[in-house]
């Protein structure tokens, strides 16, 4: 057996020649940081707990806006105060092993819950779950209801969601996000891997932005023939040439611009004049 590094973290293949199984260092790691968080689990919970107890300023959760928190893992006691407190829906980032209330319990005080299993340390919530969380915080707070959004100590990937939520809905760069959440709770602190996946986050959002004006995730593609003069009739334009894509890749940014471009011109009609809107099939929506 050998150990290799992949690009696509997390994937594994066999050998079709000799059917050894190549296991990708990024398992590996999540293996060892895994067992190494297991451990640490106990002694670092008490370790803020201690803290809270003496410092002040070591709050075990603090108020980022109007209707979210971002803080440590709560114990059940601290249901009864959160419900107080306006939370509506809590995000919990935690594995099982490190998860102290259970979602029974949230229902109980009216809670929602949702609960995104997160190795700690070194790793980020996926980009599903990042999607699911941020709009499960926006929903809340369009009801006039808080989230707590927690991992075991509100450092990293808790930090994660509320920086992507602040970058889609209050229309913050990653790094005015992070900024102003320090200046919230100064000892937040992102792994490499959760301060990337912000950052492309951004990126998506951004992607989505100068390639869908109505919203929809999809991408109109011209073809050649539309971008050399409309030397092509409506007819092929439609029928053939034009095509809806689900997703943008990074690839191509040129062409995903000129598209957009093109898909907001109007066609008059003839060949070679001034076009009107091409009837675009309707987009799915997201």
């Amino acid at each position: 057996m050998k150990i290799e590094e992949l690009e696509d973290a997390g994937r594994e293949r066999g050998d079709g020649v000799d059917g050894e199984m190549v296991v990708s260092s990024y398992d590996t790691k999540r293996v060892l940081v895994g067992a190494g968080a297991r451990i640490l689990f106990y002694p670092t919970l008490l370790y803020n707990v201690f803290r809270n107890k003496i410092q002040a300023q070591f709050r075990w959760w603090d108020e980022v806006d109007q209707f979210l928190l971002l803080g440590a893992v709560p114990f059940p006691k601290d249901v009864p105060r959160l419900k107080q407190l306006g939370v509506g829906g809590v995000i919990t980032l935690n594995e099982p092993y490190e998860t102290l209330v259970p979602s029974s319990l949230y229902h109980a005080h009216g809670i929602d819950h949702l609960v995104l299993p997160t190795r700690d340390y070194l790793f980020a919530p996926s980009f599903i779950d990042i999607g699911r969380a941020v709009d499960f915080i926006y929903r809340n707070s369009s009801c006039g209801q808080t989230t707590y959004v927690h991992c075991k100590a509100g450092r990293g990937r808790s930090t994660t969601i509320v920086l992507c939520y602040l970058v889609k809905y209050k229309h913050m760069t990653p790094a005015a996000a992070l900024e102003y959440v320090r200046s919230r709770r100064p000892r937040v602190l992102l792994a490499p891997a959760q301060w990337k996946a912000v950052q492309e986050y951004s990126k998506g959002l951004r992607t989505m932005a100068v390639c869908s004006p109505s919203g929809s995730g999809d991408t109109v593609f011209i073809t050649k023939a539309d971008l050399e003069g409309y030397q092509c009739t409506l007819e092929d334009n439609y029928g053939k040439d034009l095509a809806i894509i689900p997703k943008v890749t990074r690839s191509r940014p040129m062409i995903a611009k000129l598209s957009c471009l093109f898909a907001s011109l109007k066609v008059s009609g003839g060949i070679g004049s001034l076009p009107r809107r091409l009837p675009v099939p309707e987009a799915r929506a997201c």
